[in-house]
């Protein structure tokens, strides 16, 4: 009977308000800049993501800039409305792509003394998070009416 569940499910979600609507687009552009200021990061501090690149992956400078161009990229996008969707799927491919590099750094917490052992093993849930926080700008939004 969850079937019938679903008409109603859009008219709850106009119900909502705009305060929803509000804080989802504050976290879409908060989002939006984390991942395009990453993006950019890794053309300036470009030696930092060459020590993350697990030692099994070929070319690893064209894989930290190309991985940089698509966080900026996508970042961008995630504020463009007819992009935002796709963006947002294109950040979670990402996010699942670069997962090996976060495992990379967790067991191997000697390669980045810098950072402590503990935070290197906080970043691996925390992709998680961020794939969390992107799947929210997958979902269609709600027919506002007037």
């Amino acid at each position: 009977m969850a079937y019938l569940d679903r008409p109603f499910a859009r008219y709850k979600d106009r119900q909502r308000g705009d305060g929803i609507t509000k804080i989802k687009t504050i976290g879409r552009i908060i989002l939006a800049v984390l991942f395009f200021a990453a993006g950019i990061n890794h053309f300036v501090n470009s030696e930092f993501y060459l020590r993350i690149m697990p030692p099994y992956l070929p070319g690893h400078l064209p894989l930290v800039l190309i991985s940089g161009a698509a966080e900026s990229a996508l970042g961008v996008g995630l504020l463009i409305p007819s992009l935002k969707k796709w963006a947002a799927w294109g950040l979670i491919a990402l996010l699942i792509a670069v997962f090996p590099a976060n495992i990379h750094m967790a067991m191997h917490p000697e390669l980045f003394p810098e950072i402590p052992a503990t935070a290197l093993w906080l970043r691996l849930p925390l992709q998680a998070l961020l794939i969390l926080w992107a799947s929210v700008y997958t979902r269609p939004e709600p027919i506002k009416t007037a």
